[in-house]
């Protein structure tokens, strides 16, 4: 994340506290909004790459069950939220046009991987710079797999918890980012990280007491749902 300030602000979602997650909006909003880089969820399901966090429908759309139980069509015509549709990731990268970074989470498997890979190919080829992108999962055979397939678009290991080998686990994948819930920030566990030559963000900090911790703890960058509660820091 060279091309980004020394305190990432990573907008969740885009900026899901002020518009609905996952959207072309939520996504237009972070970066209106200031943030470094905008993060958002991709499920792999009827030769597409849909942005959902959820396997089900129920809590982010009008639709109902699970996502892979719909056809494209149908995934089309649902609203998720304020009449916006449910986006795919090239729809997220048009949009965004290299603006900010871009965190794409892996959250189903099975083809997730590949599917992203071969999207990121195209728009490499078109020129978007390798650093302008990540692929994070908490599945990190998933994760794996992407590198052997993208191997120049950088991984960031999503973690909840303290890993039993501090940061060793990011850098035995080769990633170049350790994510870890705000849960369990640990000054050893940043201070492993950045002696492995990796950054170390904190997911969800929303609150303004949390977010100055965090910075006062060392953390390189947070996700967070109010992109412009951390810029104001």
């Amino acid at each position: 994340m060279s091309s980004t300030p020394t305190f990432t602000v990573i907008g969740h979602r885009g900026a899901r506290g002020h518009a609905p997650e996952n959207t072309l909006l939520s996504i237009d909003t972070a970066i209106g909004l200031g943030a470094h880089w905008v993060e958002f969820d991709v499920q792999h399901h009827a030769d597409e790459l849909w942005l959902m966090h959820d396997l089900r429908l129920d809590r982010t759309t009008n639709g109902r069950g699970l996502l892979t139980d719909c056809d494209a069509e149908t995934l089309r015509r649902l609203d998720a939220g304020n009449g916006e549709p449910i986006p795919t990731l090239r729809d997220a990268l048009d949009l965004i046009e290299q603006r900010v970074g871009v965190n794409i989470e892996l959250k189903s498997w099975n083809g997730c991987a590949a599917a992203v890979a071969a999207c990121l190919r195209d728009y490499l080829a078109e020129g978007w710079p390798a650093s302008k992108l990540m692929v994070s999962s908490f599945h990190l055979p998933e994760l794996w797999e992407f590198k052997q397939l993208l191997p120049e678009v950088p991984l960031g290991v999503l973690y909840c918890g303290v890993p039993l080998d501090w940061a060793g686990l990011a850098g035995e994948l080769g990633a170049r980012v350790l994510n870890i819930s705000a849960e369990f920030v640990d000054t050893k566990l940043i201070a492993d990280a950045h002696a492995r030559g990796l950054k170390l963000n904190v997911y969800t900090v929303n609150d303004p007491e949390d977010l100055k911790l965090m910075r006062a703890l060392g953390v390189d960058g947070v996700f967070t749902d109010y992109p412009d509660r951390a810029l104001a820091l």
